[in-house]
């Protein structure tokens, strides 16, 4: 009776550790092929990437509103991901603040924006949102990206935001939010400057004329 009890248990074990080994080897693989795609992708362009080009800061009747531009061009892993119906996340960055030689800057404005680009793999259709909203389609990348380069006109704050005839330092930046990506490709990032596209900080003088 106990040699006929024990062989079914054995079997048993025997197939939980084939299965387990199985599902190890099968994600070690999926991660050795995204590493070598990403090995394998060809070098970035010089104009691959994202660099800050000019930004203002107005005052207006419904408050501070910053317009800024941005060269953008997208590496090939992340044209590649985003062909594939991988959707790409951007963030866009602002913070106002006011020098104080006593203590800490004192930071009046700090905010951000998300921007989504996508494509419909079935409609061959890009489509690009803004914090969630303000869904637009287009039939090509470029036109797409005009999105990301030209950030049109963006309420940052109200009217009485910022202190009347003070001065502040304005810094922008746009970068590609990798927290968004899937976890596999996140690893991915972690060693691949391709995956990581930013502008880093810009940084401008704004005098504020408003009472």
């Amino acid at each position: 009776m106990g040699v006929f009890l024990s062989a079914p248990c054995s079997d048993w074990r025997a197939s939980v550790g084939r299965l387990f080994c199985g599902q190890i080897r099968r994600l070690l693989l999926a991660i050795c092929l995204l590493v070598l795609v990403a090995l394998a992708a060809p070098p970035a362009k010089a104009n691959d990437g994202i660099e800050f080009s000019d930004a203002a800061l107005q005052l207006t009747e419904e408050g501070y509103v910053l317009s800024s531009n941005f060269s953008v061009d997208l590496t090939h892993p992340l044209e590649d991901a985003l062909m594939r119906g991988i959707p790409l996340y951007f963030k866009l960055q602002l913070e106002v603040s006011r020098p104080r030689w006593y203590w800490f800057d004192d930071v009046a404005i700090r905010t951000s924006r998300s921007l989504r680009l996508s494509y419909n793999v079935l409609t061959r259709q890009y489509r690009a949102s803004i914090d969630g909203s303000l869904h637009r389609n287009f039939s090509r990348l470029d036109d797409m990206l005009a999105l990301l380069r030209h950030t049109g006109r963006w309420l940052v704050a109200e009217p009485g935001a910022l202190k009347p005839d003070a001065s502040y330092s304005v810094a922008v930046q746009l970068s590609l939010d990798v927290s968004q990506l899937p976890k596999p490709i996140q690893v991915t990032a972690l060693g691949s400057g391709e995956w990581r596209m930013s502008s880093g900080w810009a940084r401008f003088a704004y005098k504020n004329e408003g009472k």
